[in-house]
């Protein structure tokens, strides 16, 4: 039974991520490269994949932050916010998205809807079609998994994906990103 499940599962993130467009992705890796600092939101357990992209950038020697946490400074013109957000309408996140625009950042987007309200404030946005319940627009992926986890699964995915495009660009290898690793542990 649990194996049929990991079939499943793995055939539905392989089907999803198979779909994004790979000129948006490599999009928001240049964008990555080009910013002075990189930004990263999201609420629930997409804020916890964008906070495990975080972790992974300043391991690539790259200035991340969280946006929430106590050492996070203001945003400017040069950064670059990346917003996880199935749905494009998170409240607080369109306050950041706002805030960004008004202090000349770029904004990524990685949704499952493109035209929403955080879509239409986007420079970059990668599309995961992935079901959800949070929209009443509704789309037409379906799932054998509860709630929104294909999307939060293929957005980590995704996001592993660009790490290694990263490395790539920035010349980076994983020794030397564990240079960057925490050693207080």
């Amino acid at each position: 039974m649990v194996d049929d499940c990991y079939e499943q599962i793995i055939t539905e993130l392989k089907n999803t991520l198979l779909e994004v467009d790979r000129g948006s992705i490599e999009e928001l890796s240049d964008a990555i490269v080009q910013a002075r600092r990189i930004f990263l939101a999201g609420v629930g357990r997409s804020g916890l994949m964008l906070k495990c992209f975080a972790m992974r950038l300043m391991h690539l020697g790259l200035k991340a932050f969280v946006v929430g946490e106590t050492t996070t400074p203001s945003i400017s013109q040069g950064d670059l916010l990346i917003i996880g957000s199935g749905s494009g309408e998170t409240g607080s996140v369109a306050v950041f998205a706002r805030e960004a625009k008004k202090h000349d950042a770029r904004i990524g987007l990685i949704t499952i809807f493109p035209n929403s309200t955080i879509g239409k404030l986007a420079d970059v946005t990668i599309s995961i079609d992935a079901p959800t319940s949070k929209n009443p627009t509704g789309n037409q992926a379906v799932s054998v998994q509860p709630l929104g986890n294909l999307f939060e699964q293929s957005l980590l995915l995704l996001l592993d994906g660009i790490v290694i495009r990263l490395m790539d660009k920035l010349h980076v290898t994983a020794d030397l990103m564990f240079e960057n690793h925490a050693n207080l542990e």
